[in-house]
């Protein structure tokens, strides 16, 4: 048996490490075991020449906490390793991913009827018998098609091939029986061609995997992807890498319902996951929750159960996992590909081989079904769906729960507390009251944020100060220092901090937190954050990842600009990758579920900032705020900062038509004029447009922020200054992209790979369940 590599066994060790430190231990136990059991079996099964290598992902709605590269991705005509991004031809896993999610759109748009003739859309069909073949029993291979007809029939191009399966006559009555077929899957690629006026790879790209931000997802891969391709078999004197194996579907061109489809262990992750928050009713696309439903429930097709283009349980399923729920669905492919969703464990497991190469052979399913059965019994959260009492049950903030336990995290703590307005508790109590108040500690010091101790002041220094209503000194962390001093802290021994962040990486109190986590590690202080809520939900993380070396005080650390955790989630990764010593201790908020925006809690919102005066300001912060270091507006001194974005230079009608004209998801952009009393443009009329969220849960803010900068591109390239424009954004490249107008969807496929890598550096941090 071969042995893990020393880089694989240090990765898992970190992993492990990190989560025992930093997570709870039932998360770093989990782990382990996934680790202790999956490695040595793909290991063995390399050593027995069954795959060549492969990469194993699992995860759940949250995302990705184990992935792993094993083995090589080639080995003739010269080795390659395995990378966790290798591309690879998934065979019939193109038959749900891309032909029947394709079919569901279409079923969701009033296109077709799932129970209807499928020759009602493609006459030519219906001869010798197949008229009545509707497009569920062709979804879950009961039409009565043979499996596949002769290879010779494909010889003569695309044309010549859809005319002889027009004449296939039937093999069983349609409904009678479970054939597996290709042929069938051809049909349904055919309808989608049909009906939408696309062919089915670019309804695919349109529909599904451009949404889903599944940039290297597709048929016919560009020759961009080849050289991460893993190769399949030697044929007419070169290896396949690039290049469909399935012999109908290169006959066919490349594009076909049955096989074709190229992806990665990344972009199938993107799938299975929306595919899980949509069904958890969180509504992430491609599919309303209603298809996606009626998509993957089980049908008894003569004792194989499929739903419609996934497997359930049938003859074919030997790559299922046993403990997986009877609500899994999954598919295999020939190359050597799996993939199950298991909506009821909150689990998804991707296992991609090219398991013919080199030679023709190797197997995968037996090993796929075990890897399925270790993820099923390790799994990270179980999915427990929001009930109305949970919704109503009150939030308890850190600061309730120290109360609530009296105060005994503190005792006999000498306490220096950073923190604001925002620092209340659920009842309004200040946290700088009840601190001093408190029996069990004594509150010896106050720091103070940027916007000051009360969150009024809205300019470039803070002086020090006393608070009057305690008398306690009151030292500035956004004065001549932005962290506290040796001096500062040496007549305490704990500092606290208490103070609301938004969820935005430029949002600088979580850059005060981790200074002075610095400074407490350097004075040998303990550090305790009292945690809240991330207003913006703690499942969504987006926007590209701060370029290494640019950090700064609005850019504390290599995150997305939407992150996605708290502050003490934050506060662990600080510590753990930071490599700050501090004695650290999380006092969690209890009741909130990260799937939660602010106005599910029932907490009072206060705003955290002065131009910070609503849920709607921000949700929209990400992607509007990156553009507030430009000679642009972005409502500063409005009613509503945020929400709008002007210059006096910009066609408010000109630029609402083309912002318009790009369908982004969730928000309309209204043209309108209005005049800032402060910050950009004081006193001048501007024009531009106001930021409508129509549904908060298909918007994305940072595909808003990142479109309006195109536009700005494009439509005022001599008035639009773009000197400071990475300030905010942090990342040079998607920078040159935007200044070159690259589309958006290419820009967000371009940073997608440090939004994966960032969702498993922060899987074992999360402290709440979804």
């Amino acid at each position: 048996m071969k042995t893990l590599s020393m880089s694989r066994w240090t990765h898992a060790l970190h992993a492990l490490v990190l989560l025992l430190v930093l997570g709870s231990a039932p998360a770093a136990a989990q782990l382990s075991a996934i680790h202790a059991a999956v490695n040595p079996l793909v290991e063995e099964s390399i050593g027995r020449g069954d795959i060549p290598g492969c990469v194993v992902t699992i995860g759940n709605s949250s995302g990705v906490y184990y992935q792993e590269a094993f083995g090589q991705r080639q080995i003739e005509p010269t080795p390659e390793p395995m990378t966790a991004d290798t591309v690879f031809d998934l065979a019939s896993l193109t038959k749900p991913v891309a032909t029947a999610t394709s079919v569901m759109r279409l079923v969701e748009q009033g296109s077709v009827r799932l129970r209807a003739p499928i020759s009602a859309h493609l006459p030519e069909f219906g001869e010798n018998g197949k008229g009545e073949i509707t497009i569920e029993q062709l979804l879950t291979h009961q039409g009565g098609l043979i499996a596949d007809n002769k290879l010779a029939d494909y010889q003569d191009g695309p044309e010549k091939s859809w005319e002889r399966i027009c004449a296939l006559g039937l093999k069983a009555e349609p409904g009678s029986r479970f054939i597996y077929t290709d042929v069938g899957f051809i049909v349904l690629g055919k309808l989608v061609e049909k009906v939408s006026g696309k062919p089915l790879n670019e309804f695919a790209r349109d529909e599904v995997f451009a949404p889903l931000g599944m940039g290297e997802t597709g048929f016919l891969p560009p020759q961009s992807l080849h050289a991460r391709t893993a190769p399949t078999e030697f044929q007419d004197g070169a290896w396949l890498k690039g290049t469909v194996h399935d012999p109908r579907a290169a006959l066919l061109g490349g594009v076909a319902g049955h096989a074709g489809l190229f992806s990665t262990a990344g972009d199938l992750g993107r799938y299975a996951r929306a595919m899980l928050r949509t069904l958890h009713g969180q509504a992430a696309g491609p599919l309303s929750r209603a298809a996606a439903q009626e998509m993957i429930r089980p049908r008894d097709v003569a004792g194989n159960w499929r739903g419609l283009g996934w497997d359930s349980a049938s003859r074919y399923s030997s790559n299922r996992g046993e403990l997986l729920s009877s609500r899994a669905f999954g598919h295999g492919g020939f190359t050597g590909t799996a993939m199950w969703i298991d909506p009821e464990l909150d689990l998804y497991v991707i296992v991609l081989s090219n398991r013919l190469h080199p030679d023709g052979k190797g197997s995968v399913n037996d090993l796929a079904g075990r890897i399925g059965s270790i993820a099923a019994a390790n799994r990270a959260q179980r999915h427990r769906p929001p009930t109305p009492a949970m919704a109503e049950a009150a939030v308890q903030l850190g600061i309730d729960v120290l109360r609530r336990d009296g105060f005994k995290q503190l005792a006999g703590a000498r306490v220096g507390l950073i923190t604001n307005h925002t620092g209340l508790d659920s009842t309004g109590a200040s946290a700088i009251d009840l601190l001093h108040a408190a029996e069990s500690c004594e509150l010896v010091c106050l720091f103070s944020p940027e916007h000051g101790i009360r969150g009024e002041l809205d300019q470039s220094k803070i002086s020090d100060g006393v608070d009057e209503k305690t008398g306690l000194p009151v030292y500035s962390l956004y004065g001549k220092t932005r962290k506290p001093l040796p001096e500062q802290l040496a007549s305490i021994d704990t500092l606290v901090f208490d103070i609301q962040d938004i969820g935005t990486r430029f949002y600088t109190y979580i850059s005060t937190m981790g200074l002075a986590m610095e400074a407490a590690a350097e004075s040998g202080k303990k550090f305790i954050v009292l945690d809240r809520p991330n207003p913006i939900g703690g499942v969504a993380v987006a926007g590209p990842v701060l370029d290494a070396g640019s950090e700064s005080f609005v850019a504390h650390h290599t995150i997305p600009i939407r992150h996605g955790m708290t502050v003490g989630e934050l506060a662990m990764m600080f510590r753990g990758e930071l490599g700050i010593d501090v004695k650290l201790q999380i006092v969690q908020t209890e009741g909130w579920r990260r799937g939660e925006y602010w106005d599910a809690t029932g907490l009072t919102w206060v705003n955290p900032s002065p131009n910070m005066r609503s849920l709607t300001q921000a949700f929209l912060y990400p992607g509007v705020g990156i553009l507030e270091t430009t000679n642009v507006s972005v409502g500063r001194g409005t009613d509503t900062p945020f929400e709008l974005i002007g210059a006096p230079w910009i066609n408010q009608r000109e630029l609402a038509a083309a912002l318009n004209a790009r369908r982004l998801p969730g928000v309309r952009f209204v043209p309108v004029r209005f005049t800032p009393d402060a910050s950009k443009h004081a006193g001048l009329v501007c024009g531009g447009v106001n930021i409508v969220v129509t549904d908060r849960a298909a918007a994305e803010p940072i595909g808003v922020g990142l479109q309006l900068a195109l536009e700005l591109r494009r439509l005022y390239p001599d008035d639009w200054e773009v000197g400071s424009l990475n300030r905010l954004l942090g990342n040079q490249a998607v920078r040159e992209e935007v200044l070159a107008g690259v589309p958006l969807e290419q820009i967000t496929q371009g940073y997608q790979a440090g939004v994966d890598a960032f969702l498993v550096r922060r899987s074992g941090l999360l402290l709440y369940e979804e």
